[in-house]
Order: C-alpha cells, then sequence, then structure tokens
C-alpha cells in the first residue's frame, strides 16, 4: 500500500500536496460525529460541501467569487504597475532614495485597514476603495523587494555594460531588469498574498458583494457553515494561486538566473 502511494504522488505530486489535508479533514469528522460540540457551532465536512452545492445552484457563490477575483486583479494590477518603477528609481537614484525611503518607511507602517474609514468618506462603498486598499497593500512588499534587487547587481555589471557602450536605456533592460528580476518576483509573491487577505478584510468591512461579504453575511444570519464554507474556498483559492502560478514563476526565475538549482 505504502509503495503504491509513492508511485502515485511521484507520478502526479499535486496529489502529495493533498495528503497533509487528510488527517485534518479525517480529525474533524471524528469530532463532529462524536457530537463534542453542538452542530450549530461546528458543522461537519458533509454539511459545507452541501452549502457549497447549494450555493453553487443559486449563483451565489460564482457571483461573489468573481467579484473578489476581479477586485484583486485590478488592485494587484496596478500595484504591480507603480511599485517596479517605483523600486527602480528608488535603487538606482540617490536623491530619489533620499526623498522617498523615509516616505515609504512611513506610509508602510500605516495598515491598509487604517485607511478604510477616510476612504469610505472619500469614494464611499465601492470599487474605488477596496481597489485602493488593496494597491496600498501590494505596492510596498513589491517597491522594497525591487529595491533590494536593484541594490543586489554588482557594480562590475554596470561598469561592463557602460564600457561596451551601452545607453542608459539599454542598461535599464539588459542589467537592471534581469539582475532585479528575482527580487522581483518575489515582491510579486508576498504583495498578492497581502492583498489577498487586505481584500477580504476590506469586503468584510465594507463589501456588498465577494467572498468576504458573504461570510459577513453568513454571521449575522448565525449560519456557522458558511462561514466555514467561505474560510475553506479562501484557503483552497489562494493554495492554488501560490502553488500553481507564483511558487513555480519565483523558483523558474531563481534557476534562470542560477540562484537555485533544480
Amino acid at each position: 500500500m505504502w509503495g503504491y502511494c509513492v508511485r502515485l504522488t511521484a507520478r502526479w505530486p499535486s496529489i502529495a500536496s493533498l495528503a497533509p489535508f487528510i488527517p485534518v479533514i479525517a480529525a474533524w469528522w471524528i469530532v463532529t460525529e462524536l457530537q463534542i460540540f453542538p452542530r450549530a457551532f461546528l458543522p461537519g465536512p458533509m454539511e459545507v460541501v452541501r452549502s457549497f452545492g447549494s450555493l453553487v445552484y443559486t449563483g451565489i457563490l460564482p457571483e461573489y467569487l468573481q467579484d473578489s477575483m476581479v477586485r484583486l486583479a485590478v488592485g494587484a494590477f496596478w500595484g504591480i504597475a507603480l511599485g517596479i518603477p517605483l523600486g527602480i528609481l528608488v535603487g538606482l537614484s540617490r536623491r530619489a532614495q533620499t526623498a522617498l525611503w523615509p516616505l515609504l518607511l512611513f506610509f508602510q507602517t500605516i495598515g491598509d485597514i487604517a485607511w478604510l474609514p477616510i476612504l469610505v468618506i472619500w469614494f464611499g462603498y465601492g470599487l474605488i476603495t477596496m481597489t485602493t486598499v488593496i494597491v496600498y497593500t501590494v505596492i510596498f512588499p513589491v517597491v522594497l523587494n525591487t529595491v533590494l534587487g536593484v541594490r543586489s547587481i554588482p557594480i562590475v555589471m554596470h561598469r561592463a555594460a557602460l564600457s561596451l557602450g551601452a545607453s542608459r536605456t539599454r542598461m535599464l533592460w539588459e542589467v537592471v531588469l534581469p539582475g532585479a528580476l528575482p527580487n522581483i518576483v518575489t515582491g510579486l509573491r508576498n504583495g498578492l498574498g497581502y492583498g489577498w487577505r487586505a481584500l477580504i478584510a476590506t469586503e468584510i468591512i465594507v463589501g456588498t458583494s465577494g467572498i468576504g461579504f458573504l461570510m459577513f453575511d453568513a454571521r449575522r444570519a448565525g449560519s456557522v457553515v458558511e462561514i466555514m464554507l467561505g474560510m475553506i474556498i479562501l484557503g483552497i483559492l489562494w493554495y492554488i494561486v501560490d502553488s500553481w502560478i507564483l511558487a513555480p514563476i519565483e523558483r523558474a526565475t531563481g534557476q534562470r538566473w542560477g540562484l537555485v538549482t533544480r
């Protein structure tokens, strides 16, 4: 039996990533079957599955999930589009570092949720408020990791490119960006993770749709099963995005530039 499991996971590595969840689900099922806690406070796995089917059938879950993913995509896009150029500027220019670094450190310490009250007054309960919070959350890991990547490029690389007659544009595209790319990808991975959590918190507080709003609305209705369903969906979605998309990109980038080996 053990040999069969080893061969199965070797053929499909994704199955091995699901193995740690089996004891958790089994323990959850045993606890609910023993009725250690009332079902109203701790529903079983099958109740969550039935709730999932019901919300999919009514169309509520697909619509809320789509809203959450659109908000994350828009916020992440602008956070990345603003964060990478800003990080390169601060990493290359001492004047920009002197002018902007204290501001970056100051605003980084202000939590994203702390902006919600004033953003609601400015923009109301809508996409702009949620997008601004996500951009604010994503941009700092991207900027800081980009700065680190730019500064980690050996000075001899710059001198070699200059000695060969490289212009500032070619220096940027052929030396700075490739050299800083591993750190930039790491910043993207961290920033998107923070942005995902900020999105859910924002939907819980000011949202009118989305997975976070689904959980908060279930709290008002006293439906623990929908709250647990929302938590499980959040974990599965981010696990898929991080393990199947972001982590392979980060690993491939590190291998490309010799930071890690296969």
